[in-house]
């Protein structure tokens, strides 16, 4: 028996989706992997792996990834989806950071906005899944790790968009349920804030580990979620922000 495991991956051109796909590859995974731009084909390049430039709000990009990935592998283990803001996010959003006191555009978002925001951090998962799922049960099986965000449990003003995240999660719980049968998982992985971002000393102190993520350490935990050793974990959204969260859940 083969030991090929092959991780399909969106969203890997920089940030936390390219930490997510390096570590994906030291895990032993061949990957595949697809962003607007063409940093994940040279990432791609790199690692060994398969890159394309594309968009996950298209279903023919993602038909073509998939199809791409099958013709050289012949499988598919994982599917990492690393959903970011749309485009037209307000300025005032695309400031990082985090400060208590930070009030946000909210009734000012636009309809538009909100819609965007809806396929990039929903609709992108139900598409792909629509088109992998059917392979991962001729397979045997496969898991689904979903990137998205701790501030979907506390919302926060500087991130209001992420409250759309709250439907991904209850889609996953709803996936898990229905394809667990087919030794099939979704999970999603909610990372906290990460070293890209430039925290005020404020915001550092609210972190009970006083230090923001490496993406090495949300890759790891991708890593793990797409293992044989998560394969009780099906549904779950878990968090990995260093203790900030405090909600007791």
């Amino acid at each position: 028996m083969s030991d090929l495991k092959v991780a399909l991956m969106t969203g890997t051109g920089q940030g936390i989706g390219r930490g997510c796909a390096i570590e994906m590859a030291k895990a032993g995974y061949k990957v595949s992997l697809m962003s607007p731009s063409n940093r994940s084909i040279e990432l791609a390049e790199e690692l060994g792996g398969i890159g394309r430039r594309g968009s996950v709000l298209e279903v023919d990009d993602l038909k073509a990834m998939i199809d791409h990935t099958m013709t050289r592998y012949g499988r598919i283990d994982a599917i990492v989806s690393n959903m970011g803001h749309g485009g037209t996010v307000p300025e005032a959003i695309k400031t990082v950071g985090f400060d208590v006191d930070f009030d946000g555009p909210l009734l000012e978002l636009t309809d538009e906005l909100w819609h965007e925001s809806l396929d990039m951090y929903v609709l992108n998962v139900v598409k792909i899944a629509r088109i992998v799922t059917p392979i991962l049960i001729e397979q045997g099986g496969g898991a689904f790790v979903n990137v998205s965000s701790m501030n979907t449990i506390e919302p926060r003003a500087p991130y209001p968009m992420s409250m759309l995240r709250g439907a991904l999660h209850s889609f996953s719980k709803l996936y898990g349920d229905r394809y667990a049968r087919h030794n099939i998982r979704m999970n999603n992985l909610l990372p906290g804030f990460c070293e890209n971002v430039n925290l005020s000393e404020r915001a550092r102190l609210e972190i009970p580990a006083q230090r923001p993520a490496t993406f090495e350490e949300i890759g790891q935990a991708c890593v793990f979620l797409a293992s044989e050793s998560a394969r009780y974990i099906n549904g779950q959204s878990i968090l990995s922000d260093g203790g900030m969260n405090r909600a007791v859940r």
